[in-house]
């Protein structure tokens, strides 16, 4: 989907762009990184995602005549034109030099550590700033939110919520992030498309009502799809729908067919499921399935599982596609180092705020994840300067917002989790690593690795993540000095 990448940003980018040029301050490397502060929906882990959308981003960011011309458009509100002549040429030739790295989409991921890593010239890093944020922000917030309704299923979910999605952009990443947290399929056509996933789906209430009665409509559905043939069973009376799907069962079992199932879509799913399944398997129909959708999220599909439905698929709309009931990730995007061009030396810059949570980290940071070598579980995770010297090193972590909270993860195995996705402006991720469906595989993997408790709906653990011991001096040393406290 063509996205206008350049323009997709907030304005003060720009004029920070414009500034950062007239000043000669343009070339001034910088290191940037992408985290979030708290877990989504209260749980125990996000599933990070939107870094094949970050991918397109630098693949298509340039700035078209038409852009050039409507910023030259712009006035200033003290009067005159916004951006300058000059300016505006250098952006018609404008390439992004940046270097980027992050998680693999799929990744397990917690709070406080970087998703994503951009280093270049501060120009480049600010302009994309905004669209990476908005990519990875919403996709994370969809495929953890999939994650948790695909845990609490323990069944096939299909995402189905294309039609209350925020917009036909949300809706298209909604749909491949839904997949990448765990969902088996999507209703959203465009979506299977544009992205290689699975696509499924029924017929709606209409069918049936548009037919002069119910079984009459049952009976020419199962004719035109005799091969998809899922019933859907509430449009005038429950009961009553799935008699009427039962005999049109029995009829394709005589045609050497099959019926696939029935969906309910009001009313109490739980006792209505468990009707069904008795009045199926009493008609001989034990190889039908049951599908149960209507405003489901996480709780109530752990409710109706906990109350002994049997049920073989689920669809899940709204409240996944609309991350219900958390409108946004709250990912941050924030400046850590900087070095002059030409230089090596990076110098740590560092943001102090009234509040603690807000302080951020200095330094070119990277992610070492330490798990178990025999069972593979995870131990805990450490974000550590990658320039400082490895024998340096010391495998301690420190919470970052807790420094009383300490853990030694010396003698684990591990691994670093930021891999490249650019280099001087050009994407390096090879096809798989573009793929859903086999960063879907990666978040069922690394849910597997956590304990059981950090996956539970309500007060799950935290998981253990820290600053290497020696950053998390540095980071105290510089809060010390900068705001003078002797």
């Amino acid at each position: 989907m063509k996205i206008d990448y350049a323009l997709l940003t907030d304005l003060y980018q720009l004029t920070m762009a414009q500034g950062y040029w007239e000043t000669g301050q343009g070339d001034t490397q910088a290191c940037f990184h992408m985290y979030f502060r708290d877990y989504p929906f209260k749980g125990g882990y996000a599933i990070a995602c939107g870094m094949a959308q970050l991918a397109d981003l630098v693949d298509e960011f340039s700035f078209s005549d038409e852009d050039v011309a409507y910023l030259g458009s712009l006035d200033a509100p003290g009067g005159g034109k916004l951006f300058k002549p000059e300016f505006l040429d250098y952006l018609r030739t404008f390439e992004l030099r940046v270097d980027i790295d992050a998680v693999l989409e799929g990744t397990v991921v917690f709070p406080h550590e970087p998703l994503v890593r951009v280093t270049g010239p501060i120009m480049d890093c600010q302009l994309i700033e905004t669209a990476l944020l908005n990519c990875v922000n919403f996709e994370t917030l969809i495929a953890t939110k999939a994650a948790r309704v695909c845990l609490a299923a323990q069944a096939p979910v299909a995402e189905f919520g294309l039609r209350r999605a925020q917009g036909a952009g949300g809706g298209l990443w909604a749909s491949r992030a839904a997949v990448v947290g765990g969902c088996a399929s999507t209703s959203n056509v465009l979506a299977g498309k544009l992205f290689d996933i699975p696509v499924s789906g029924t017929h709606a209430h209409s069918w049936v009502m548009s037919f002069p009665d119910e079984l009459t409509a049952f009976r020419a559905y199962a004719e035109a799809f005799p091969k998809n043939c899922v019933l859907l069973v509430d449009t005038y009376d429950v009961e009553q729908g799935i008699k009427n799907a039962i005999t049109v069962g029995l009829e394709m079992r005589e045609r050497g067919e099959r019926l696939s199932g029935i969906r309910i879509d009001s009313g109490d799913l739980s006792w209505l499921a468990r009707m069904a399944r008795a009045m199926l398997d009493e008609a001989g129909l034990t190889d039908c399935g049951i599908v149960l959708s209507n405003d489901l999220d996480e709780f109530t599909i752990q409710s109706i599982r906990d109350e002994g439905a049997q049920v073989t698929s689920w669809g899940v709309g709204t409240k996944l596609a609309c991350a219900y009931d958390q409108p946004t990730l709250g990912g941050v995007y924030k400046l850590s180092a900087t070095r002059a061009s030409g230089e090596s030396e990076w110098t740590d810059r560092l943001k102090i705020s009234e509040s603690a949570a807000k302080l951020t980290t200095p330094g070119v940071l990277d992610v070492r994840r330490y798990f178990y070598c025999g069972s593979g579980r995870l131990a805990g995770d450490m974000v550590f300067d990658v320039n400082a010297p490895g024998d340096k090193l010391r495998e301690v972590i420190v919470d970052p917002s807790d420094d009383l909270r300490q853990k030694n993860l010396s003698g684990l195995c591990s691994e670093t989790l930021l891999k490249p996705l650019a280099r001087d402006g050009r994407t390096v991720l090879d096809a798989s690593e573009r793929d859903a469906w086999a960063a879907r595989e990666r978040a069922q993997a690394g849910l597997a690795t956590l304990d059981e408790s950090q996956k539970r709906m309500l007060n799950a653990h935290t998981y253990p993540v820290g600053l290497e011991y020696g950053l998390f001096e540095r980071r105290r040393d510089l809060v010390v000095k900068l705001r003078g406290i002797a």
